[in-house]
């Protein structure tokens, strides 16, 4: 199956680095013109642009707080200013401050949900304005737009030491779910992918030593995910390959949420 995004236009938040960064490029090499948004790491998300555009793509960096709610409003106007249009937001930008729930500081609980779940919000917003004021873009997609948002398997899996983070994406799960249920009729497509463990440098300490060992028991598959595992998915949903599935949240895993530790415990 051949995959073309050509005259789209995608913006990945948190796209710096890890899948954000993955994600951006998988776009670009489809055809896609993106919007690589970044919020404190200015240098690696130029480097990105410079890379895509080095390699015949289109790309562009902007830097913008998702949780605020003038920053995202920025973000869409100067998408709009470098490309002209919006086909695809992938709502990509998270952070994690954990604790045990006694030690959670206001703060550290307020500054996981702002970006996770609030700017989440605010991208898709955002996105759904755009979406309707430039109406069907038939030449370029079967959708008027599409969502997607990054979630993770804690949207499903409790965790506990992480509490501010899986109720976040527990929030992701029926923010999308009811976005979707809305504006379906719309012709915009709204789906989120839900991760496991994935060599990014977020869980790059869940990892190091013989943590990788341990970790390996929780995957049944019998390996760490690579970000090109999930952006091949971010891909496939920005696409008309997936123009039937709405609502869905592609959990990209190897097996996690399976719950490996009930293997013949039944």
């Amino acid at each position: 199956m051949h995959i073309s995004l050509k005259r789209q236009v995608a913006l990945v938040t948190g796209a710096s680095s890890g899948l954000g960064a993955s994600a951006a490029r998988a776009l670009a090499q489809a055809g896609a013109a993106v919007v690589i948004n970044f919020h404190s790491k200015a240098e690696p998300a130029e480097a990105l642009a410079d890379e895509i555009r080095a390699a015949g793509g289109q790309a562009v960096a902007i830097g913008a707080d998702v949780s605020k709610e003038e920053d995202v409003e920025r973000l869409f106007a100067q998408t709009l200013e470098a490309f002209g249009a919006l086909d695809i937001l992938v709502a990509n930008s998270g952070l994690q401050k954990d604790a045990a729930l006694v030690d959670m500081s206001l703060d550290d609980w307020n500054t996981v949900i702002n970006v996770n779940l609030t700017g989440q919000f605010l991208c898709a917003r955002a996105a759904l304005r755009q979406f309707i004021a430039q109406g069907m873009r038939p030449d370029v997609s079967r959708a008027m737009g599409k969502i997607i948002h990054m979630s993770s398997v804690h949207q499903l899996i409790p965790w506990a030491g992480h509490a501010n983070y899986a109720a976040s994406k527990g929030g992701v799960d029926l923010l999308m779910r009811s976005i979707a249920q809305e504006v379906g009729v719309q012709k915009i497509r709204v789906n989120s992918i839900a991760p496991g463990a994935i060599r990014t440098p977020i869980n790059e300490d869940a990892r190091a030593g013989d943590a990788e060992k341990k970790l390996l028991e929780l995957i049944p598959y019998g390996r760490v995910g690579e970000p090109e595992d999930v952006a091949n998915a971010v891909v496939w949903l920005a696409s008309d390959a997936s123009d039937y599935v709405h609502g869905s949240t592609l959990f990209i895993d190897g097996g996690m949420s399976l719950y490996p530790e009930f293997r013949g415990n039944g």
